[in-house]
């Protein structure tokens, strides 16, 4: 048996807020689409099931999210998770310059959780919270300055 990863999904408050900040990082709208009936009742478990969706690629064609915006049942709003909570942790991103991805999150109202840290002088990380509080970390690689 074969397995790879295809894709990260995420429940959002505003899909059209989740595009823009996603897309202004650098990945690229794929499609996009309104799912219900019965095959998205069983694949989700979810009955009455009808959600916005959109598929979102990073530029080396390797990362995928897929951001869902339920129309019904309603969304549930839970509180930002904690990066020490267990479940779903964060989405990590590599940038080539990680002082323009931060002004670009700016620009969504998104910043750091704490600043920027550097890894002994290998990485400079940052985790900061995206739309609907997704936990974003958004990391760069000094070696390949």
């Amino acid at each position: 048996m074969s397995i790879s990863l295809d894709n990260v999904g995420i429940a959002v408050r505003d899909i059209e807020a989740a595009i823009a900040f996603f897309t202004d990082l650098g990945l690229t709208l794929v499609g996009r689409d309104t799912v219900s009936g019965e095959w998205a009742d069983t694949a989700v478990g979810l009955d009455g099931n009808h959600a916005k969706i959109a598929l979102l690629q990073t530029p080396d064609g390797h990362g995928r999210l897929e951001l869902f915006e339920y129309l019904h049942p309603a969304a549930i709003d839970t509180p930002p998770t904690l990066p020490n909570e267990i479940g779903m942790h964060r989405v990590a991103f590599s940038v080539d310059d990680i002082e323009a991805a931060l002004a670009i999150a700016a620009r969504h109202d998104c910043h750091p959780l704490r600043g920027v840290a550097n890894y002994e002088g290998i990485y400079k990380l940052t985790y900061l919270r995206g739309p609907s509080g997704i936990l974003v970390m958004l990391a760069e690689d000094l070696r390949k300055a």
